[in-house]
């Protein structure tokens, strides 16, 4: 295996009944880098990393973690991984110190290590002054770094995050990201799902998965320079009446509204995109300003997806 890669699958798979969560991904996971899984709920985003640290067996297909095989050898890799969950999964009626202490035990990290580690998590993780505090007394976003040290107490090379910041505000999002770029920093391979636009621009690169197919992956950057349409802004004092003149626009693929602003996805194809806007809202009462649009990651994500509907409705050649 590739050094510099940490994760390959090929051919990844996952059937349940008659339900193909996850559709034949490949992917190839550089190391040192944060890695993310962008989707909707139902899109296969928690299930393949699942798979990819062996708590999920697939169904069909391959996995190579940091030069394991997964389904041969789970044991050897386990020591390898740290794993965060969604829902805090620590123990809400042990203290912030005990949970630590007790994690370090299951790591088998002997006393004069294990003392050593806990106070670097807690001082890097700004919990020193909570260690007597029961972990179920905490905010969201104290639990969340509370759940971050655990998960890292045993240095794995590799860790996983399915949707970590879903309970957390704002502020607290931001310094967990942080947190995560030292680990990166430092040599740590992260693979992290969300459905946050926002925290998927974070990452060094991106699988979009769609009803468990990859539609797209590469940099947040790469993916928004080969986007498959072309984006229009329009801002209109009468913002109805100009998303009902677009709906006449030839290709017209979505349109979104962002506050008193429209944001159009045309097909590539279509010649004058500016002129074909401008002409459909001639008759508006007051002038509405058009200009071209740099993609953001959500035109990625609604163009990609649309397209791979559009390719399941196409008639099998």
């Amino acid at each position: 295996m590739n050094d510099a890669i940490a994760i390959r699958a090929r051919g990844l798979t996952r059937r349940f009944g008659h339900l193909t969560a996850v559709d034949r991904v490949d992917l190839d996971i550089p190391r040192a880098q944060i890695y993310g899984f962008l989707g909707p709920n139902g899109s296969g985003k928690s299930t393949t990393i699942r798979m990819l640290c062996g708590l999920l067996r697939p169904t069909s297909g391959s996995v190579s973690v940091l030069g394991t095989d997964v389904l041969r050898e789970p044991e050897k890799l386990r020591r390898k991984l740290g794993y965060m969950t969604q829902k805090f999964s620590l123990w809400e009626d042990l203290t912030v110190g005990e949970n630590l202490e007790f994690i370090a035990r299951i790591y088998g990290i002997g006393r004069e290590a294990r003392g050593a580690r806990i106070a670097a998590r807690l001082e890097e993780y700004r919990l020193a002054d909570r260690v007597k505090q029961r972990a179920g007394t905490m905010s969201g976003g104290q639990k969340q770094r509370l759940a971050l040290a655990a998960a890292t107490l045993h240095e794995p090379e590799l860790l996983l995050l399915d949707e970590p910041t879903s309970a957390v505000d704002p502020q607290s999002r931001r310094d967990f990201w942080e947190s995560l770029f030292q680990l990166v920093h430092r040599g740590t391979t992260i693979l992290v799902s969300t459905h946050y636009m926002d925290e998927a621009e974070r990452c060094h690169r991106l699988a979009i998965l769609d009803t468990g197919r990859l539609a797209a992956e590469g940099t947040p950057q790469a993916l928004a320079a080969a986007i498959d349409a072309t984006v229009i802004e329009v801002e209109a004092d009468d913002i109805e009446a100009a998303r009902r003149a677009l709906a006449a626009v030839a290709g017209l693929k979505s349109v979104a509204q962002l506050g008193t602003r429209l944001h159009a996805l045309l097909e590539r194809k279509i010649a004058d995109p500016l002129g074909s806007v401008t002409h459909a809202l001639r008759d508006l009462r007051t002038p509405a300003r058009v200009e071209l649009a740099r993609p953001t990651l959500e035109d990625v994500f609604v163009a990609v997806t649309l397209e791979e509907a559009a390719a399941k409705r196409r008639p099998a050649a």
